[in-house]
This record gives structure tokens, sequence and C-alpha cells, in this order.
């Protein structure tokens, strides 16, 4: 799981149609760069309107209500429609009872817990970019041919390639000391001799920026409350950030947990382009208290800290994929789905194993009882989820053309311990329906619906107004072993992951096999968004500059805005963005969605950014860096109140 909701904002391109290239693949610039960069740039009075424009569209988009639809049962023109839908529902009871039995109690019993076992234990943890996903991926390619599953394929597509390589921290006074570390992703390394340095402790970024003038040249120790994980995360995402910022050398956050045996939790952090980069790693909450109980007695505390940490240019990865192919509605597709990838440490077997394996039992428990929904069911096991989920990012780039054929989106990606019901993101009407399909559950007690879908990999399409589900379950004790070495095997129950396959399989086959796809209504705000967006195309459309072909890396067309000029290439008659970033002071050339504020680097005078793509946090990572206003948006800007919700 990410950084990213369900606990408040949580735990995400198209491919070149020739077939031979993933669209992050080229070479490192477009040809004409010097001449890009000898014309003339817009006055400074200019910029500054084009700014205050851009701002006052985000604000306005950000005002407007949100609008779901009428309820079905309140709508005086519905009854006689919801009865119909309640009875054609109702019908799927013998079926939702000989799924349930199979999965609960007959052959498949404890199925997916045993596969996932074989798995986790013979590839381990699954890092983007690393030899293990590599090999997870060719796994799941073979395992889910041989279970006899349709169209089982890959999907090309980049990710993010980090190595922590060796590391290491030892507290040096008062008392010689070993701290647990894990550093944290897309950290640099420090030097190779390592720093050497006093100790700040803080509680907060509040504290952090009162007492700015004692953190310089010191390594910052966060020792913030566990609240909750959206609302903890931030130190994890933005501690290096906010501590470079004052002068530090390095930052050492307390894990995100909700309960600690000494044991540190890694996870996705980001840098920010105008912000120097230090090393950061996560240390135990025991670790991190007692550094804080010294400080507080104001005890001197001194910090070795060694880490060789490394980034390469993204590595080629793969979506796996297969379908029961519908009988009467092919082309409309219900997805089912978890992320294959995992973080380096542990097994990667609750974090998203469970989720990926209880997705492909859904698939193999239709296919053992004969039944063939009318609609197809897709398994889509995402690569490279922890960096934000930039696997599904690529995915949704690539199919959303046929976005009117997904009737509804699912991702398990919170655990698969005991279920309670599911979370559901879609119109009143969509609801209703969702909600009596879980009726149907009775017999094992799992009949709730929460008011939201949880899911980086979905988030995409949710955004999008497809609906969406995400299981529901037990999460008391999943932040104990959430992205730490405690995330085995061990973790997970067998009777537990039954129950979760049996609500997977019901509602995916039963909204499959539905004669009508799940109502969504295009909200008012997203209309309004639709329309402000084609302004703002028409905005950066009077900007292209002359036409440069480059045949070379296939770069079509410069546009500047603001003072940063954006190479275009064209996919299947539109154009994306390919930005500059730097990794490991390589230049890569990289796609980036369509331009709605793609190329809006506000208040930046760059040619060329040095951002980190997959790094910018979601849901802000669509939006570019924003430059000087990029705080505030971030502060402002989350899942519920997105201005752009089909970009968020």
């Amino acid at each position: 799981m990410g950084t990213l909701n369900h606990l408040n904002n949580r735990k995400k391109y198209r491919r070149m149609q020739d077939g031979s290239h993933s669209p992050l693949g080229g070479g490192g610039g477009c040809a004409g760069a010097g001449a890009r960069s000898a014309r003339g740039r817009p006055s400074v009075e200019k910029k500054k309107v084009k700014k205050m424009k851009y701002i006052f569209l985000i604000f306005f988009m950000n005002l407007l209500p949100q609008h779901a639809g009428k309820s079905l049962r309140r709508d005086d023109s519905y009854p006689e429609m919801f009865e119909d839908i309640k009875n054609e529902i109702s019908g799927y009871r013998d079926i939702a009872k000989a799924i349930i039995d199979l999965a609960v109690h007959g052959k498949a019993q404890n199925r997916s817990y045993e596969r996932l076992a074989v798995f986790a234990d013979t590839i381990g943890p699954r890092l983007s970019g690393s030899k293990n996903l590599d090999a997870a991926i060719k796994y799941m390619f073979s395992a889910l041919w041989e279970d006899g599953l349709e169209n089982v394929h890959l999907e090309p597509v980049k990710v993010p390639h980090w190595e922590r390589g060796e590391e290491f921290a030892m507290m040096l006074e008062p008392r010689n000391h070993s701290i647990a570390i894990l550093g944290l992703g897309s950290s640099i390394a420090t030097p190779p001799e390592g720093i050497t340095a006093e100790v700040i402790v803080v509680a907060s970024f509040d504290e952090l920026r009162k007492r700015a003038q004692e953190a310089k040249g010191k390594i910052v120790v966060y020792n913030e409350p566990f609240i909750s994980y959206g609302e903890t995360v931030r130190y994890r995402s933005q501690g290096a950030v906010e501590a470079a910022k004052v002068g530090a050398v390095a930052s050492l956050i307390r894990s995100i947990a909700s309960f600690s045996i000494h044991s540190p939790h890694t996870g996705w952090q980001n840098y920010q382009p105008d912000v120097p980069r230090i090393p950061t790693a996560c240390i135990s909450v025991e670790d991190a208290e007692m550094m804080s109980r010294m400080s507080s007695r104001g005890t001197k505390i001194l910090v070795h800290l060694k880490m060789g940490a490394k980034t390469y240019p993204h590595s080629p990865s793969f979506n796996t994929v297969a379908e029961i192919v519908g009988s009467k509605y092919p082309e409309q597709i219900v997805l089912v789905s978890g992320h294959l990838d995992s973080w380096d440490v542990g097994q990667g077997a609750m974090d998203d194993g469970g989720g990926a394996f209880i997705s492909w039992e859904a698939l193999s428990l239709i296919k053992d009882l004969g039944l063939r929904p009318k609609r197809t069911l897709r398994l889509v096991l995402w690569t490279a989820e922890e960096q934000g989920g930039v696997g599904a990012e690529q995915y949704y780039q690539l199919h959303k053309e046929n976005i009117s054929n997904f009737d509804i989106v699912m991702e398990s990606d919170e655990g698969t311990f005991k279920p309670s019901g599911l979370g559901f993101t879609g119109n009143a009407k969509a609801r209703d329906i969702m909600k009596e399909i879980m009726t149907l559950l009775q017999p094992i007690n799992v009949t709730d619906v929460y008011d939201s879908a949880d899911g980086t990999d979905i988030d995409y399409w949710m955004r999008a107004g497809v609906p969406g589900a995400s299981l529901r379950d037990d999460l008391s004790k999943y932040f104990w072993f959430h992205h730490s070495q405690g995330d085995t095997m061990t973790v997970q129950d067998p009777s537990q992951m039954n129950l979760c396959a049996a609500v997977w399989t019901v509602v995916s086959y039963v909204i499959a096999d539905m004669e009508e796809m799940l109502p969504r209504t295009v909200s008012k705000q997203a209309g309004t968004v639709m329309a402000v967006s084609r302004v703002l195309d028409n905005i950066f459309k009077a900007e292209e500059r002359a036409h440069i072909k480059s045949s070379e890396d296939g770069c079509d067309m410069f546009v500047s805005s603001n003072s940063c000029d954006f190479p275009l290439r064209k996919i299947s008659g539109s154009f994306q963005f390919c930005c500059h970033y730097h990794v490991d002071r390589e230049a890569i050339s990289v796609p980036r969605p369509p331009p709605l504020l793609q190329s809006c680097m506000l208040g930046q005078d760059k040619a060329h950014t040095t951002i980190n793509w997959p790094s910018i946090p979601h849901p802000v990572r669509q939006m570019c860096s924003l430059g000087h206003i990029y705080l505030p948006m971030l502060q402002m800007i989350n899942r519920e109140n997105c201005p752009f919700p089909q970009m968020c």
C-alpha cells in the first residue's frame, strides 16, 4: 500500500503504438534545444498575469459544490426499476451460496493462502525495478496461464528503480547504541564516510520551524505521534524536505506505525526541486522516543549515519493481466486487482500479496464453478504501486479511451484480515445496487457498504467517474507490520483469506453478470472542470512554438509555459509532455499526461526541471510542481476536494 487514503489520503502514459517501445523509453533530449533556448521569453508582467489566472481557476474550481445524484429509493421515477433490480440480484442467492461454500468450506478452502505462501516463500520481497519483481511477474504469468484463465498477458510499463544499499546508524553520545533504520524510498546516499552530527528532536513541523536556527548542520529526528496513517505519513513523505529547508544535514523519521517491537517501517518519500536533497531514513518508535526523552533532559545526542542508497534510470516492468471473457458483453469490464510489488523488507505477504491473491482467487472460483458472466472479468496485478501507482497510471493512460466500458474497478490493498464489507465510490443509485448485492453475503455476515473506496491504483478511474470498490477488513494490526520486516506469511490467516476471497468473488461476479452496468453520474463540478480544462488547453495552444520534428527521439513539438520549455511527443493523435528530469546526473526524457496543468512550472525560471516525476506526492503528482505555490497547493488539495478530480 502506498502513501495515500481510507486512512485519509492513502497507501499512485500511454505506450508507443508501434509496439516496440514503452512510452517512457527514448533518448536524452530533443533536437533543437539550442535553438529553443535562444528564443525570447514572456515578459515578467505577462508571467504574473498568467500565474494569477491559473491560481484563480484552481481556487474557483475548488469551491464548486459536489453533486452525487439522487438515490433510487428517493426518486419517484425509479421505484419500479429498483424493485426489478432487487429481484434480479435476489436471483443470485444460489450462486452466491455456491461461491461461499467453495471458498470457505469446499475444495478451494485455504487455496489463496497456500498459493500466496508458495509465492512469498519462493520470491520474497519485490521492490520496483528489482530482479525479485521481475521473477514475481514471470511466476504469476505462468501460474495464471496454468490455471486456465484467458488472455493472460503482460502490459509493459516503466518503473522507478531505487536501491537502499548498505545502511546503518550509531549513537555515539551519550552512549554507544545501534539505531535500527530503514532508508526511505528515493533517498540519496550519505557521503562515503557517512555523516556524524548532533541531533535535534522535534515532534512536529511547527516545532521544527520555530527551532530553525538550532537545526542548521544537525540531524533532525522527528518523534511525531501516530494519529492515523493519513495524518502522520506526511512526516515520512515531507520530513527530509522540511529538515533541509532549515539547513539540516539528514533526517530520521519515527516509523509510521501504531505499534512497534523495535522495527523500522519504510516507505516512499519526496524531494522538491528547489530544496537541497538530504539523506533520510525511518527509525523505530522506541529509538525515536528514547532520543526525545534524552533531548528533553538537555542531553547532547551525537549520531553517525551511513547510507549507500542509489537511484537508477527507470526500469522495464509489467502489469500482469488475465481474464474470464464475458459471454454477452465481452467489451465491458469488471476489474479486480491488487499490486504485485512490495517493499524490499519482509515478504510483502500482507501488502499486497493477500490482495493480489484473493483477486486471482476470484477468477479461479468462478472458473471452477463453470460460470461465465455476461461481462469480462479482468484481473490486473499492478506493478510499482508503492512508488505512487506508477504502473496503474500508465495502464489508465493506455485504456482510458475505453472508459465507458469499465463497469467497476476494484482493488484490495488494505490487508486480507477478517472482512466487514466494501468501501464504495459511486453515485447514490449505484450505492443502492451495491447494498443489495452485499445482502448476498449474509451467510458470512459481511454486508456493510462504507462511504468511499480506497486504492492508489484505481483512483485514476474513480476520479474519472467509474464506480470503485475496496475491501474493508479488520485493520487493528495492519500498521504493526506495514512496510516492515514483519510483513511475512505469519501475518496471514487462511480462514480470513477464505472469507475475503468469497466477498471479492460474489461482488465481482454479480456485477459482471447483471444485465445493466452500474449507473454513473457526471457531477456538475466534473462538467465545469472539463470546460475549464478546454480553456486551459487553449491557453497552452496559444503558446505553441514552431514545429520541430525530431526523428531520433520522437519529440514533435515544443511548448513554452512561463519560462519552461517542454517538448511534446505525439502518441495516437494526442500530445504528451516529455519533460526532462535528472536521475544520478543522467538526463532522461519522460512522457507526462496531456496538457491540462502539466506545463505549469509557475515561478520557476528553468529551461529544464529537476523534478523526479514518480516521487511527486499523489494526488498532486499529475499537477506538476506549481513552483512557488507548490506547498500551499499540497496542503489544499486532497482526494476529497481536488479541483481536478479526473487528474488527482
